[in-house]
């Protein structure tokens, strides 16, 4: 368990994920979590779900935190740090979930030189399957390096990533529950137009993406391996392979990931 007091400015979908996350795996208690959020109705449902302390100020936030999590979005971003950074306690460890906004962009907005954490979690963090990407700015000591994975772990998975490679992680992690999403649409789409009820066919397509997704990351086999067990010779499955090959399934993968990370680095050079 952490000896430390963790913030929160924002507590939306995300915020409120790693809120449970954290404290589902007792990484802290509740009395070690505090959070901020503009919204009424936002402060009361985590303040009812999670029996944390809660605050319209995101100054308070600030001075307790040891590690504070600045859970909103890019344009939100620019109109807090000016508000909070007086306030920051000398060691408190800054990390930000904000797309597109670069360690040296941050440090920028603080004016002057603090413990920075860049952060690319993504949505399936609400189920406690997240796949979070790391990196953090000189100042940030590798223990302390840890104490923020072990936060992100606490919902998922995480990777600590040198930042020029956090934008090919919005492609390939960040934005990518999406692309799976419309796969799952479309095998359901399929099963319903054979006959199958929608929601049993959302269920059946959702489960075998769950499962082909654990045996990768449970068994360390290549996928071309994995693919090719289920693949027998004159078989059901080499069938559907190679009508997916003929619609360019790889190529339209590839080009909608590239296109993701392209729009990624452009929001960074913004």
């Amino acid at each position: 368990m952490f000896d430390k007091i963790i913030g929160f400015i924002g507590a939306g979908n995300m915020g409120s994920a790693m809120i449970g996350g954290i404290l589902n795996a007792s990484l802290v208690t509740t009395s070690q979590v505090i959070a901020s959020a503009q919204s009424p109705a936002t402060l009361e449902r985590i303040r009812t779900r999670f029996s944390i302390e809660t605050t319209h100020a995101n100054e308070t936030v600030a001075e307790r935190s040891d590690i504070l999590i600045l859970a909103v979005k890019p344009h939100i971003l620019e109109e807090i740090i000016p508000q909070i950074a007086p306030r920051i306690k000398n060691g408190c460890i800054v990390v930000s979930i904000a797309a597109g906004k670069t360690l040296a962009s941050i440090e920028a907005m603080f004016g002057r030189k603090i413990k920075l954490v860049r952060a690319m979690p993504n949505m399936p963090a609400l189920v406690g399957e997240a796949m979070s990407a790391l990196c953090a700015n000189d100042s940030v000591t590798k223990p302390e390096l840890a104490q923020v994975q072990a936060v992100f772990d606490s919902f998922g998975k995480s990777e600590i990533v040198p930042e020029r490679l956090i934008d090919a992680v919005v492609g390939v992690s960040g934005s990518s529950p999406a692309y799976v999403y419309l796969f799952i649409e479309a095998m359901a789409d399929a099963a319903v137009a054979e006959g199958m009820p929608r929601a049993q066919a959302y269920k059946f397509a959702a489960q075998s993406v769950c499962g082909a997704a654990r045996m990768v990351l449970e068994t360390g086999e290549h996928p071309g391996v994995l693919k090719d067990a289920v693949c027998s010779p004159g078989g059901t499955t080499i069938e559907a392979v190679a009508a997916l090959e003929e619609g360019g399934l790889r190529t339209a993968v590839i080009r909608a990931q590239r296109a993701c990370t392209a729009k990624s680095r452009a929001m960074s050079e913004t």
